[in-house]
């Protein structure tokens, strides 16, 4: 198995240590590439002396449909089914949550208050021969640029990157629905943040790709604020990146219980794209609990390799199924030798021991002694993320995160938080 670094060891003067990145369900190699290279700079903004090497398993041990999808069943006909409420309205982060389903939602919440203030008998408040002042705005949405936004080679360029060819689009996009539901209703403060989260939802759904670029792009919420901050001043509103909080009060429980219904419907009626896609992140689990032999001697490998190279100490840093995989792989009795540190990041393999359902530690059973020191990190708001300091007494350290990201993005943004990789570098070894 190869491995690539920024750093090559023989500059270095001796040697250094080694990150192997594991990552976790649902990854192939486009989106694992996009990972390692935020892992790379990350860790390299904190620790020079580091080589971070590759092991992606996911296109030969991951899971895909190997009959085309026939088990899935094709449906005749669809119906809508109720839902309950899925947001709490005091959720600061409801409103993100919201744009996730739906990115023009919060827009037309404004646009139905600004007609009902028209049917008060508000009235519009310019001239006839004048320009609509949200034509204006409007105009302003469909220039929006990410020109002056930078964060010295950090995950915020990184963001920036990754919206700014779907930037026109959205502003476009954003534009249209402006004139369309606001045209000739009387003006309103507060449209400029609102039309910016709107415009940074539809960038984000765009650089995605039309069925998610194999998981969430990995999204800091600070990055996300310092772009949405920088839309929200062009627009010429405040320029700040949160948003407040009544704007997020309310708008999202009630515009996402308009769409219960039918989003329940169209999951039936587009069922088959919807479990293909889900495929990737859904099958690896499952395939893991029978068939994880292959990703276990995966990691063993690259571990091997390290070690052969004649290199410093090994870390294995590892995503999500990725952390379960290494903690199983490292409980076997004849673990790998050679490694000094294990990193899991957002994962489940505690909670899997509380089950009983590691494959080489059963419930009761202590961590072998030949266990390397175990740092487990998660995000209070990533629901796949759990803590291990009570599970296995002084042998985990837990580390909390904060990506200000709702879930599931946040469950995908650890790698995109600088945050994670200083508090990483004075626990990894020299």
């Amino acid at each position: 198995m190869g491995s690539w670094s920024r750093w090559d060891l023989d500059d270095l003067g001796g040697s250094v240590t080694s990150v192997v990145f594991v990552h976790g369900t649902g990854v192939r190699a486009k989106s694992y590439e996009k990972s390692f290279a935020r892992v790379v700079s990350g860790l390299g903004r904190v620790r020079a002396d580091i080589r971070v090497v590759r092991c992606l398993w996911g296109e030969r041990h991951g899971a895909s449909l190997g009959l085309d999808g026939v088990s899935i069943p094709v449906r005749a006909k669809s119906r809508g089914v109720g839902g309950d409420e899925l947001l709490d309205e005091d959720d600061p982060l409801a409103v993100w949550a919201l744009l996730e389903v739906d990115p023009l939602a919060e827009l037309r919440e404004f646009a139905a208050a600004a007609k009902a203030r028209r049917g008060q008998g508000v009235r519009a408040g310019f001239a006839p021969g004048r320009q609509d002042p949200w034509q204006v705005v409007a105009g302003t949405a469909r220039g929006l640029s990410l020109e002056a936004v930078t964060g010295g080679g950090g995950s915020l360029d990184a963001l920036v990157s990754d919206l700014a060819p779907h930037l026109g689009t959205a502003g476009g996009r954003v534009a249209q629905e402006i004139s369309r539901s606001l045209g000739g209703t009387p003006p309103a403060d507060g449209i400029e943040p609102i039309a910016a989260r709107a415009v940074y939802a539809l960038a984000v759904q765009r650089a995605e790709g039309p069925h998610g670029d194999e998981e969430p792009l990995a999204v800091d919420g600070a990055d996300r604020d310092t772009v949405v901050g920088a839309l929200t001043a062009q627009l010429g509103g405040a320029g700040r990146g949160g948003f407040a909080a009544r704007a997020a009060k309310g708008v999202a429980v009630r515009a996402l219980n308009s769409y219960l219904s039918p989003l329940s419907s169209l999951a039936h009626t587009f069922r088959g794209g919807i479990t293909e896609g889900s495929v990737p992140a859904s099958g690896d689990i499952l395939r893991y609990q029978v068939r994880g032999a292959g990703v276990r001697a995966a990691i063993r490998e690259a571990v091997r390799a390290e070690i052969a190279s004649g290199g410093g100490p090994v870390v294995l840093l590892a995503h999500s199924l990725g952390g379960i995989a290494c903690v199983d792989l490292l409980a076997e009795p004849d673990p790998p030798a050679g490694v000094d540190l294990l990193v899991t990041v957002g994962s489940q393999a505690p909670f899997l021991y509380e089950l009983d359902a590691l494959t080489a530690l059963r419930r009761g059973e202590p961590l072998p002694g030949a266990f390397p020191r175990w740092i487990n990190v998660y995000d209070e708001q990533d629901l796949l993320g759990f803590v291990g300091e009570k599970v296995f007494p002084d042998r985990v350290t837990d580390l909390r995160v904060n990506t200000r990201q709702p879930f599931p993005r946040a469950h995908t943004s650890y790698f995109a938080h600088q945050r994670l990789y200083e508090l990483l570098a004075p626990e990894l070894p020299k």
